[in-house]
């Protein structure tokens, strides 16, 4: 199945609101507001259907950022909608993301954030409220700039607690919250 210009659309627009109202809205990311209220977020909604094509086109994203300054462009929120529908196959593709940074020379200076509809931290069980924090639409990979990282934890007290915070933030929804802020996990049932 390939994208078609609505289908690319769709997989934007939700992704979107899912940064406005999960991301920004619930403060996860207290560093996320900024550049997206200045348009500094680049969404590229990914066609591939194959780990080489991905490959190809996260080298292709990397190396724009890198050329780029970050007046321009902060931040890139790579969805893939058609691919890694699995989380398992989603973290194991993630070694290949550590792979190709470092093959690119690219590490200390970019790392991958990443997302997916049945994101489960290590330890945790499927319906655990923790695995929200880094629950989206669709598997999405997060090109940050490390360098940019570094200085808004520089004027952020206790960046340590940020996890632990939205933690308790998630855990404290109700049900029906959960159901608006995460409508795609509630499709199905």
């Amino acid at each position: 199945m390939t994208l078609d210009s609505s289908t690319n659309l769709t997989a934007e627009q939700d992704v979107r609101h899912w940064l406005e109202q999960v991301v920004i809205g619930l403060n996860l990311c207290p560093f996320a507001s900024k550049p997206y209220q200045e348009n500094l977020v680049r969404f590229v909604t990914s066609h591939c259907q194959d780990t080489a094509c991905l490959l190809t086109e996260l080298a292709t994203e990397l190396t724009l950022l890198a050329t780029k300054m970050p007046e321009e462009i902060e931040t890139t929120l790579l969805i893939v909608p058609n691919m890694l529908n699995h989380f398992n196959d989603y973290n194991q593709f993630l070694n290949h993301v550590d792979a190709l940074i470092e093959q690119l020379n690219y590490q200390g200076e970019f790392q991958v954030a990443s997302f997916h509809p049945h994101y489960q931290f290590a330890g945790t069980q499927p319906d655990d409220a923790e695995n929200l924090t880094n629950r989206a639409p669709y598997p999405i990979l997060h090109l940050i700039r490390e360098a940019s990282l570094e200085r808004a934890l520089q004027h952020y007290p206790n960046p340590e607690h940020i996890p632990d915070n939205n933690i308790k933030r998630i855990s404290r929804l109700t049900e029906q919250e959960k159901q608006r802020l995460f409508p795609y996990l509630f499709k199905a049932q």
